[in-house]
């Protein structure tokens, strides 16, 4: 396996100078195309900081103060962020720092586990630059969300799994690593199992066979720092919401199926394939020769390409039929993109050793090398500078939809009202009004009411749903006009007040927003006219509350 150099530090610097340099492109295309306005991409980035808001104040894990719930799948981020939450500055400052950090962080871990793989030292910094360019990892770094913590920590520790493999007497920590990975993304208590499979899998020598083994000492000396890392977190949830899943893990999956779905794993390959698509077709070679040149116990294992199969092959099942699990855009599976990349380049640099010689290329050697980085690199390139546009687009999204209908609460209606929302992210931290979250998430009573009501006669659970807004009783209602269709034939009970258009919606669960009243709406809950003024698209988001 190949060494750093000890001026290893020289492309370091100059593979962080790459990943800031295509961040601040997009943040430049984002304050140039929103006339110097700045935010999220995603609601669920204010959810994130609600939680950790009513964390830092001492409400501990709670969407609405007071009322404890298991609503966040990233403890970690959310424990972060926290801490963030006490500095000075605009909301938006603190996220994107973090996971901009984590960001460049992930693209040295990245160089880390291709040199663990026995990648040479040009190759290794060939991945680290991929995943720089690669537009949803840049997306990410400014999204405010755990995606970057989440593939810091899941790079870094199939990194030290690697080099725990190769070197038996290092101390194990690989298995706390991918602990902490864990409290970053349910998806990381999968990866731990992996890992604890690799290391118990004794692969061939010449003269023997794949075969399990027992290595006591290496994952029994591991378990002792992951259980101390993951101990805090899973006593919290399970105090909390009476099990170790956050309750979205209850609002997204609904498994109806045990094999896995050839459409949803072509849906995954196309989210990789879009903005990587040479990358992402060497990644597939790369694991079938990951999986051939195993030979010996001082081998740095199979972890990256298990994951690769593992986590699409997982979801795929988890996932209800026709509703692909995948999160907005794709971002449950943008943590695979440093592996694509490392097995990317695996696959490369052995195909060259291979084939490279035996075509006795000569002269054409340079002009053939020119023409494959050209593949490489165009599409990526491409797809990086579409991906700044989507960015920004995706920011104004959030902006003239939920953050607009929060700065109209905050001016039209008394903090005292209940309010029944289905994006929630934006109210909670923007508004001191107590949510009813129609998703499940912050609420997750809502979630055995509807399914409770499932039958033939009602598939949807329709009646649940009912019945859990009159034991609610909000005095508004803030949804999408798909979830309204829900009530559409009660227009007597659930009048609407007006509806907000999102122009240009890409990001959003639909880009039209209805206001209703309820039966049990309050009419003092208005605080300037009996008839609520039509909040304007665009307006300026609030203040947070103090």
């Amino acid at each position: 396996m190949p060494n750093l150099s000890r001026t290893a530090w020289i492309p370091t610097f100059a593979l962080w100078a790459l990943g800031l340099l295509v961040v601040a492109g997009y943040f430049a295309s984002e304050w140039m195309l929103l006339s110097g306005e700045v935010g999220f991409p995603l609601d669920d980035t204010w959810i994130h900081l609600t939680f950790a808001e009513n964390l830092a104040a001492g409400f501990g894990l709670s969407y609405n103060p007071g009322e404890p719930v298991a609503g966040s799948t990233s403890p970690l981020w959310t424990a972060l962020l926290a801490l963030l939450t006490l500095l000075p500055g605009h909301p938006v400052l603190w996220p994107t720092v973090a996971a901009i950090f984590f960001h460049l962080a992930s693209l040295s871990a990245t160089v880390r586990l291709a040199h663990r793989h026995g990648v040479g030292q040009v190759a290794a910094w060939v991945a680290g630059a991929l995943v720089a360019l690669t537009s949803w990892m840049a997306w990410s770094a400014l999204s405010g969300m755990e995606i970057c913590l989440f593939t810091f920590l899941s790079v870094a520790g199939m990194a030290r799994h690697a080099r725990e493999r190769l070197e038996p007497d290092l101390p194990p920590l690989a298995f706390a690593v991918l602990a902490l990975a864990a409290m970053a993304r349910p998806e990381g208590f999968l990866l731990l199992l992996l890992a604890a499979f690799d290391r118990s899998f004794e692969l061939p020598t010449s003269d023997s066979s794949a075969r399990l083994r027992w290595p006591g000492g290496p994952i029994l000396g591991g378990l002792l720092p992951a259980l101390v890392a993951l101990a805090p977190a899973l006593l919290a949830l399970r105090w909390v919401g009476g099990q170790a899943l956050p309750t979205t893990f209850g609002a997204k999956v609904e498994p109806d199926h045990w094999l896995p779905s050839t459409a949803y794993l072509d849906t995954v390959f196309g989210i990789l394939f879009r903005p990587q698509p040479a990358m992402t077709v060497l990644a597939l070679v790369g694991t079938a020769l990951l999986f051939e040149r195993v030979a010996g116990r001082r081998h740095p294992g199979l972890l990256p390409g298990l994951w690769w199969i593992a986590l699409p092959l997982a979801y795929s099942v988890l996932s209800a039929s026709g509703r692909p699990l995948v999160g907005n855009f794709g971002r449950y599976f943008f943590p695979l993109f440093p592996v694509a990349a490392v097995l990317a380049v695996l696959a490369g640099e052995r195909l060259a050793k291979r084939v490279g010689p035996a075509l006795h290329l000569g002269r054409l050697a340079i002009p053939l090398r020119a023409l494959l980085a050209a593949l490489l690199l165009i599409p990526t390139l491409g797809a990086l500078a579409q991906g700044a546009g989507r960015f920004a687009q995706n920011v104004a999204n959030v902006r003239d939809g939920d953050l607009t209908l929060a700065a109209w609460v905050r001016a039209e209606v008394h903090p005292d009202a209940v309010l029944a929302v289905q994006d929630i992210g934006a109210f909670g931290f923007f508004t001191p009004n107590r949510l009813v979250d129609l998703a499940g998430i912050a609420t997750p009573e809502v979630q055995r009411a509807v399914r409770s009501a499932r039958g033939p006669a009602d598939p949807i659970g329709r009646a649940g749903m009912e019945s859990f807004l009159e034991r609610q009783r909000p005095d508004l209602l803030l949804v999408f006009d798909t979830w309204f269709r829900v009530l559409e034939d009660r227009p007597e009970e659930f009048p609407v007040l007006f509806v907000v258009e999102v122009p240009g919606n890409i990001t959003l669960g639909s880009d039209r927003i209805v206001v209703a009243t309820t039966p049990w709406t309050r009419p003092e809950i208005f605080l300037r006219r009996a008839t609520p003024s039509t909040p304007s698209s665009g307006a300026t988001p609030p203040e947070p509350l103090n």
